[in-house]
């Protein structure tokens, strides 16, 4: 299992289209992959979970994965969002 905290940077935080993207990039790996933020945790590859994060700016965000591509699926999310979503 790997552990990565990352920080929402995008100005509008974790709104629909965001949050569909990191479905969308958990879903192609087979590991369990979890986000967490202020103590709720919800999979990552469930729109209605990570919606519910209500991640804005500044957010601090726990990704866990386990399984056999953890490794690849936490560098894939990492760069996802240190990209800002492409919004800016």
């Amino acid at each position: 299992m790997i552990k990565k905290t990352i920080i929402v940077q995008n100005k509008l935080g974790l709104h629909a289209r965001p949050a569909a993207m990191v479905v969308g990039e958990a879903s192609r790996f087979g590991s369990e992959i979890h986000l967490n933020k202020d103590g709720l945790e919800v999979n990552a590859k469930s729109i209605m979970g990570v919606m519910m994060l209500a991640a804005e700016m500044g957010s601090q965000i726990i990704i866990t994965a386990n399984g056999e591509d953890e490794k690849l699926a936490i560098q894939a999310l990492e760069i996802l969002f240190a990209s800002k979503f492409d919004e800016e």
